[in-house]
């Protein structure tokens, strides 16, 4: 996968593409990170790459020139039969689709990714309207720019590269990868204070260690997530776990 990165700080990225599981997959060449500052394809003497907008209101919009002008001018990213592949354009602004577990697993599938950071007011319209193919926000919050979002989809999307994981299964067991919040983990000693590892973990029987953790994921996820279950058709095993959990809830408020 080829990943560029456009920002008028490439400086931040120096540490993130370096360090750690980007780090590695770099190393390995599973992934091609890059970033290109595109304040150099202004295209004014003052180098200049916003400007106040039509209609006026307050802030500053970035200018469709430099933009177009960087994301044109990067080099393509060739098949193994030398053929161009063509880019997702992925626009970081808080008008996006809010970005998931499931919208990472589909950009991993992708060859080359794009993505613009922008900072200021805004864009300017034509940007979405002519060049991007996605716009991504990572949450209903406002951030100084598109930086910090650009590392948080691109770590997410390169760690469900294959090879860039030691253990393969770490990934299809996240959070989220299931439509289910993960179980509880544990690891030695099985006793710390008074504090012990469940039996059911030192069995050494893994089909029940299995169904204990599916148990606990869904369990984790009713108590923090209950949306992430909407529209999930649950097994019978499974109704009864819920029904069980919510007798325990109501036990709970009566003797409280």
């Amino acid at each position: 996968m080829k990943i560029d990165v456009l920002t008028l700080f490439p400086e931040m990225f120096e540490g993130v593409f370096s360090s750690s599981i980007l780090g590695k997959a770099r190393d390995k060449g599973i992934v091609s990170l890059g970033t290109v500052n595109f304040r150099d394809y202004s295209t004014n003497k003052h180098n200049t790459v916003d400007d106040y907008p039509y209609g006026g209101g307050g802030g500053m919009v970035l200018k469709p020139e430099p933009i177009f002008g960087a994301v044109e001018d990067l080099p393509p990213h060739l098949t193994e039969e030398g053929e161009p592949v063509k880019p997702r354009v992925i626009l970081l602004c808080p008008q996006g689709e809010t970005f998931t577990q499931k919208k990472a697993e589909e950009l991993s599938g992708e060859e080359h990714l794009v993505f613009i950071c922008g900072h200021y007011e805004g864009y300017d319209e034509r940007i979405r309207q002519h060049l991007v193919t996605d716009e991504l926000s990572v949450g209903d919050y406002v951030l100084t720019g598109g930086e910090i979002p650009a590392m948080v989809i691109i770590d997410s999307v390169v760690r469900l590269l294959p090879g860039v994981l030691g253990n393969e299964m770490s990934a299809v067991t996240d959070s989220f990868s299931t439509g289910l919040l993960e179980y509880p983990h544990y690891t030695r000693p099985a006793k710390f204070r008074d504090w012990e590892v469940p039996e059911m973990l030192l069995s050494g029987h893994h089909a029940n260690v299995k169904k204990w953790r599916l148990k606990e994921s869904l369990i984790r996820t009713l108590e923090r997530r209950p949306d992430l279950l909407e529209g999930r058709v649950l097994s019978k095993e499974e109704k009864l776990w819920v029904a069980e959990w919510k007798k325990q809830q109501q036990e709970k408020e009566i003797n409280s």
